[in-house]
């Protein structure tokens, strides 16, 4: 009985301990020149969805729920989204070359139409960023038009 106490002190002065680990906040305070809607001329309803079920792992401004303030929940939450800004930033989508631009545009379709995004463990707790039969649609629709666009004009 007295080493299960020792062993709960011990995790929970961990847990305590912990919650001082700084982790640095995904947020920046203005909209750059190189975003993605500021590059392209997205509808209005695509850019909802691509605010309500990307942008919290995808750009630079993450809305964080009130769990992420806690330890290890924070440091997992900024790691998971590190990871999915260097595979796409839509805050950074205009410094990409045209060529991997064309190529994002076409891994977001691919990976809506696969179901490999949103992440399921993001959506788990995020119900409402699932993404709708009609929402994959619209989204597929306007990535493909877009991405031939930029077809057109790497041709010219």
């Amino acid at each position: 009985m007295d080493r299960v106490k020792v062993i709960l002190t011990i995790m929970l002065i961990f847990l305590i301990a912990i919650q001082f680990v700084p982790v640095s906040s995904n947020q920046d305070s203005q909209l750059k020149k190189t975003g993605f809607t500021k590059i392209y001329p997205v509808p209005a309803k695509v850019q909802a969805i691509l605010k309500k079920s990307c942008d919290d792992c995808h750009s630079n401004y993450t809305q964080y729920p009130w769990y992420a303030n806690l330890q290890p929940v924070s440091g997992w939450m900024a790691s998971h989204i590190s990871k999915g800004k260097r595979e796409l930033n839509f805050s950074e989508f205009g410094s990409y070359s045209k060529y991997k631009q064309k190529s994002k545009l076409k891994a977001i379709t691919n990976s809506i139409q696969d179901g490999t995004m949103p992440l399921a463990s993001y959506t788990l707790i995020h119900k409402n960023a699932k993404l709708s039969p009609a929402a994959q649609t619209l989204v597929i629709n306007w990535m493909e038009q877009t991405e031939d666009s930029l077809s057109l004009t790497n041709q010219q």
